[in-house]
């Protein structure tokens, strides 16, 4: 288990490290004097591009975690750790490259797909790493019940936590679209005039409610699985 890591930890950062220079680039061409919101106006071209990158980079991550597992439990470990790794390290690269961001409470776009995500920087860091927490406790339920399952209950856990982080990282935009637009406008968006409003969006706060709530049914489940009984 501990080489799979090690070379998996290896690939996470050099990617984080692609990552981070991309941005650089970006940031240099569209922010020359720092990074801040409202977005500024980018070619349709350059944010498909974008958009696309960041499934490249799931692929990516979701391959090599594939190629190194020899099961599922293995391999859906082995992606949640690369991507908590390769996050990480994609903020540290940031900071050492650019001096950014200023604070653990600096706002970034961390996900383009399906519609934005936005949060303070400390946001993704703290799942990050509870990603990874999850991911080893997987490993050694692995390790030490090969012929057991995961229960359905950790996976709820889980899966439960997953969506209401997911909703914790998108609240803050949806609602700004959603005081720009009625629902009946939104289904007849375009994905090019979602994009121009998403220009005028400025972060107004974070949704710390559903966030915590959902790292507590990532560390609930966790607890579950360390106490699973072989079986």
């Amino acid at each position: 288990m501990k080489k799979p890591l090690l070379y998996l930890t290896l690939f996470s950062i050099a990617m984080a490290f692609l990552e981070s220079a991309v941005v650089v680039y970006l940031r240099i061409i569209y922010y020359p004097e720092g990074f801040d919101f409202p977005l500024a106006p980018i070619d349709a071209s350059v944010a498909v591009t974008e958009i696309l990158r960041e499934l490249a980079t799931m692929i990516m991550l979701l391959t090599v975690s594939i190629i190194s597992g020899k099961n599922f439990r293995q391999r859906f470990a082995y992606f949640i750790f690369c991507f908590g790794v390769w996050d990480i390290f994609y903020y540290v690269f940031l900071y050492l490259l650019l001096g950014w961001p200023e604070s653990l409470f600096t706002w970034d776009i961390l996900f383009l797909i399906p519609v934005t995500w936005t949060g303070p920087v400390i946001a993704p860091v703290i799942v990050s790493f509870t990603m990874i927490g999850i991911a080893l406790s997987v490993l050694i339920f692995d390790e030490k019940n090969k012929n057991s399952r995961i229960s359905r209950n950790v996976w709820a856990y889980w899966i439960a936590g997953a969506f209401l982080v997911f909703l914790s990282f998108i609240y803050d935009y949806s609602v700004f679209v959603l005081e720009q637009n009625s629902l009946r406008e939104i289904w007849n968006i375009s994905g090019e005039n979602l994009f121009e409003i998403s220009q005028d969006y400025i972060p107004e706060s974070f949704n710390w409610l559903l966030f915590w709530a959902g790292e507590v049914m990532f560390i609930t489940g966790m607890i579950f699985i360390i106490r699973q009984k072989p079986g």
